[in-house]
């Protein structure tokens, strides 16, 4: 197997885990907007937790659609080309958020408040649901013909997997969300969200071990096997954490269980990178989809340059905003609108 093409596999493999990670927990966040808090107070303060860093941890996502292009031209080309509706869905739902964040505190008028409230959290579950369907056919296949292209309609991507994936996903940001909450928040919000982590863990995490466990019966080894076993333990470790009050190493404990989960995913389908459904000699391979070795080693040095940049910058913006968020730290709303626009728009309500 060559060098280049593994190592980049395996950074692929570590961005995706990366963004799961970072934006799992603020998608998360996003959905419990209407599910969790009680009240407008309650939203700000979830939208406080994440406010400093969610536009930071998307770019995990460009980073790893990017590298994918760089390295992988025709793994990029056959996955995006045959998920060209449900990933411009997210793209699309991942701008409504975008736009909810910024415009949801401009009003202070109660229907204003909850129009973007549902728009933040329908648009963390459609992000977090469609990511979570492209990895999984990722790594269960697509109908792809011998020059990698979708056979079939426009739907024809459609799957269980792709439903197993995209709940996986969503469940462990709802998971890892009360993690973070329970870590990043005091008050009635921290011990509110520690309670539902310790009552949903194992039914939020099911789907994503569903996901492992059908990879592994696919093209599981004895290693990936083991990998996916410690998961389980750090699930385990992480309930028995957070019902012992200790958020910090429960939120570390689901993280490992991500990473251990990941590894055990990625590991079992080396070195294909997109099987095909039709013909197993029609997948895609780290060999005959990467890019050239002249291509492929420039990539590496900018990313010894760039990645730790990114890396560094993050850890220092989650050292200053590393402090706890409470009710008592919210100030009174009030609206940016001139006074007779608001006036209006309350006359409306």
């Amino acid at each position: 197997m060559e060098l280049l093409p593994t190592i980049w596999f395996i950074a692929i493999a570590v961005l995706w885990t990366g963004y799961l990670f970072l934006e799992g927990f603020d998608l998360g966040v996003g959905m419990l907007m209407k599910i969790f808090a009680r009240n407008n107070t309650e939203r700000r303060v979830l939208l406080n937790t994440i406010g400093p860093v969610w536009d930071g941890n998307e770019v995990w996502l460009l980073t790893a659609g990017g590298a994918t292009f760089a390295a992988f031209p025709f793994w990029y080309a056959s996955l995006f080309s045959a998920l060209y509706l449900p990933l411009l869905v997210v793209l699309v739902a991942l701008i409504f958020r975008a736009v909810a964040f910024e415009y949801r505190g401009k009003v202070d008028n109660d229907r204003w408040r909850n129009t973007w409230d549902w728009a933040i959290a329908a648009g963390s579950f459609v992000a977090a649901f469609g990511v979570g369907a492209a990895l999984a056919l990722t790594t269960t296949g697509l109908p792809l013909d011998a020059n990698g292209d979708r056979d079939g309609g426009p739907f024809s991507w459609f799957s269980g997997y792709a439903l197993l994936g995209g709940f996986a996903v969503a469940g462990f940001a709802l998971l890892h969300a009360l993690a973070f909450l329970a870590l990043k928040t005091d008050g009635d919000v921290r011990h509110r969200a520690r309670r539902w982590l310790v009552r949903l863990l194992p039914v939020l995490l099911l789907p994503l071990a569903g996901w492992a466990v059908s990879v592994q019966l696919l093209s599981g080894e004895a290693w990936t096997v083991a990998v996916l076993a410690v998961a389980v333990v750090a699930a385990a470790v992480a309930w028995f954490q957070a019902r012992s009050g200790n958020e910090g190493r429960a939120f570390l404990a689901v993280g490992v269980f991500l990473l251990c989960g990941s590894a055990s995913i990625f590991g079992a389908v080396f070195p294909v990178v997109l099987p095909s459904t039709i013909d197993p000699a029609f997948s895609l391979t780290v060999s005959n989809a990467s890019s050239s070795d002249y291509t492929l080693g420039l990539m590496s040095v900018v990313a010894c340059v760039g990645l730790p940049l990114v890396i560094a910058y993050q850890a220092w913006t989650y050292w200053v905003f590393r402090r706890r968020v409470s009710a008592a730290h919210i100030p009174e709303a009030h609206s940016f609108l001139p006074a007779i626009a608001a006036k209006a728009f309350t006359r409306n309500d």
